[in-house]
Order: structure tokens, then sequence, then C-alpha cells
């Protein structure tokens, strides 16, 4: 008589075969059906843009010309006003920082000429603070300018990203074949997935 450990053996076998046999034939009904079916004008410019090498490249570029181009070149129009808002607001951040910066140079210079009608002589009364408030908004200013210069790159890098990604193929056709291993000293199961 077989042992129990046999049996259960070939009872697996046989019911991962039946799984996996009843799965390929699902799968060649989906692509019989998917072949019947005409592909949109969307779908269409989907492919091609997955098959095209360059994409990822040409998305980098246009996001390097214009920021958001490329993520709209690659149709993620969502993302192109998260890019506007961030450059935005730290060009913003860089203007209003130069514009406090020269304020007090300003009123700095005004001092040491002589006058005395500077916007700041109530409230700053030494010399030096001025000097200290100019420094400060210089360095936020400076800092302002590398939240630009990040944001931009990050918005290439965004765009080739995205575009390496949307290549990236993950095919339906995955299939799982059982190899057995008979051998009287070992006995073994290995299971392969195929992508």
């Amino acid at each position: 008589m077989f042992p129990k450990r046999i049996l259960l053996f070939c009872f697996f076998t046989l019911s991962v075969n039946f799984f996996v046999l009843s799965a390929q034939e699902t799968q060649r009904i989906k692509k019989k059906d998917s072949l019947e079916k005409p592909l949109s004008k969307g779908k269409l410019r989907k492919i091609r843009l997955m098959n095209d090498p360059l994409t990822p490249s040409k998305a980098g570029f246009y996001s390097a010309v214009l920021p958001g181009l490329g993520q709209a070149y690659l149709r993620k129009y969502w993302k192109v006003p998260i890019v506007y808002g961030a450059l935005g607001y730290s060009t913003y951040l860089y203007i209003e920082q130069n514009r406090q910066m020269q304020r007090y140079r300003s009123a700095y210079k005004r001092r040491l000429a002589g006058y005395t009608d500077d916007e700041f002589q109530l409230i700053i009364p030494d010399d030096e603070r001025l000097l200290d408030g100019m420094r400060y908004h210089k360095s936020n200013r400076d800092i302002s300018m590398l939240f630009i210069l990040g944001f931009y790159m990050l918005n290439i890098i965004d765009a080739n990203v995205s575009a390496h990604l949307m290549q990236f193929n993950v095919s339906d056709d995955l299939s799982l074949n059982p190899n057995f291993v008979v051998d009287p000293g070992q006995t073994g199961l290995r299971l392969a997935i195929k992508f």
C-alpha cells in the first residue's frame, strides 16, 4: 500500500495542476475577449508610450523645459498643480524675503549716511540689530532659492521615474510550473512562477 505521505503529495500535485490549467484557460478566454474589443485612443497612446524606450528621457526633458510639462506628457495631470504650487510658493517666499532684506539694508545705509527718518527708527534703534535683520532675511532668501531648485529637480526626477514605472511591465500571463524531484534519497517539490 502507498504511504500517506505519497498519497498526500500526489493529491497536492494534481490539485495544483488543476488550478494552473483552469487559470490558463481563464487567461485564454480573457485574451480572446480583449482581442475582439477595439482599443480606445487613450489606451493606444499609453501602449505607444510604454513601448517607446525614449519616453522617460522625453518626459524629463519636457519637465526641464517647462515644469509640469513632463507630467502632462504622461497624462498625469493631477501632479501639475502640485508642481506649480511647490515652485510658486517657494518663489513667493524668495521674493518676500528679498524684499524684507532690502528694507533692512536700505534703512542701515540711510543710518550710515546720517539720516534718522527710516521706518525702523522707533522699533530698532541699534544699527547692529538692522544688520542682524538683514542677515536673517538674506539667509531665508537663500534657503528659499534652494527650495526652488530642489522642487525644480524633483519635478524632472518625478517625470522621469513616472515614465520608467509606466514601462514596468507586469504581465497578466502568470503561470505556475511545478517541478517534482524523484530521488530515493530525498523528496522535494519546487514551484516556479513565471512572469
